[in-house]
């Protein structure tokens, strides 16, 4: 399995990032990708999970070992798939998943795109005193530095990507307008707390 990749960040999509190493370009499914916005052009490491299936062959990255673990965690609970974990981790808080894992909150579990009561009762029951005592200290958020003008509409098209529907994206844009403009990484993690309260 492909543990790493240190590369050039090419460029980012509302749901991978493109990262090239020796004049090839890895796609690389993300939580969040937008999280390399300001990383364009500029040597990254990112690190690995391979997904191999008879019809599938994808790369998902993370921005550090914890995040990883999280992932394979998820992943190996009846019902969700990769793109399910992902959308669990794009919250931004996965220290927040673990705690509702923990207090079996299945209601905060069930806010999740694709998560019904069956698979948060299945993830409490598959993964409740087997995960390590993450805090929010392991995923703290990285600074802001740069904002994009087309910052909403990048973040609408991620959350699309993520799973959510139109219908619940279109409650939560009036609050996300009121925003002072941010970054597509800011709207975005703003707009997955607005859709999990």
């Amino acid at each position: 399995m492909i543990d790493y990749i240190t590369g050039t960040v090419k460029y980012i999509h509302t749901d991978h990032v493109v990262l090239e190493c020796g004049h090839i370009g890895y796609k690389i499914n993300c939580p969040n990708p937008f999280v390399y916005q300001d990383e364009i052009g500029n040597t990254k490491t990112i690190y690995m999970y391979q997904h191999v299936r008879e019809d599938i062959l994808a790369l998902y990255g993370f921005e550090n070992l914890d995040e990883r673990d999280l992932f394979m965690k998820l992943i190996q609970v009846s019902g969700i798939g990769p793109k399910g974990a992902l959308a669990i981790l794009a919250s931004g808080k996965p220290a927040q998943v673990v705690t509702a894992i923990e207090n079996e909150d299945e209601k905060f579990l069930t806010r999740f795109p694709g998560v019904g009561k069956k698979t948060a009762r299945q993830m409490i029951l598959d993964l409740k005193g087997k995960l390590p005592n993450w805090t929010d200290t392991l995923f703290d958020e990285k600074p802001e530095t740069s904002v994009s003008p087309q910052g909403l509409d990048d973040a609408l098209e991620a959350l699309v990507a993520l799973g959510y529907g139109q219908k619940e994206i279109k409650k939560i844009v009036p609050q996300l307008e009121e925003q002072e403009r941010l970054s597509t990484d800011q709207y975005i993690k703003k707009a997955l707390q607005l859709l999990l309260n």
